[in-house]
């Protein structure tokens, strides 16, 4: 998606009616904003689970283009005011619109997506070891609900080949 779709384009359709800040926090990119829109609907989210993605997922931080450590992430009240702001003036529907022409002239129509939650990677939560610590690189997470103490393996297509490689990050 990174090379088919025409981000610079579509900011543009967005600029003239995105609201400036005059005070308070900075508002996040627009090109940021509608990233999180496009997977949002791709992978069917929620404004809160797209929130909770954000949070839980770098890949996802990673394609919205914000940084892997940030302290400020949008929130489901951000990310639902954006989308009201394209359904205001009706730019949704020219995007969407342009960007599946554009796809499907490249032969390249995503239809849906399917988000993989990240492998767990166990680790005993005992400090009843040599060192008397737990394993700094590991933490307690949450999957379906369930606490476990270890860490995340998030899988993603490696940057230096097309779609037969990956790779792993740890979190």
């Amino acid at each position: 998606m990174e090379r088919v779709v025409p981000w610079t384009t579509l900011v543009g359709l967005i600029e003239p009616h995105s609201p400036r800040a005059k005070t308070g926090r900075p508002p996040f990119a627009i090109e940021t904003m509608l990233r999180i829109h496009f997977m949002q609907n791709w992978f069917s989210f929620s404004d809160m689970a797209m929130e909770e993605a954000l949070i839980d997922t770098p890949l996802y931080r990673e394609f919205a283009r914000l940084n892997v450590d940030a302290d400020r992430l949008p929130d489901a009240v951000t990310i639902l005011r954006f989308r009201h702001l394209l359904e205001a003036q009706d730019i949704g529907t020219k995007m969407l619109a342009a960007v599946n022409d554009l796809l499907s002239a490249k032969g390249l129509m995503l239809k849906a997506g399917t988000a993989v939650d990240a492998t767990l990677i166990s680790a005993p939560s005992s400090t009843k070891n040599g060192t008397g610590e737990r394993d700094p690189e590991m933490q307690s997470t949450q999957k379906s609900g369930n606490w476990y103490f270890g860490m995340k393996a998030h899988v993603r297509p490696a940057k230096s080949h097309e779609f037969l490689f990956h790779e792993v990050s740890y979190r």
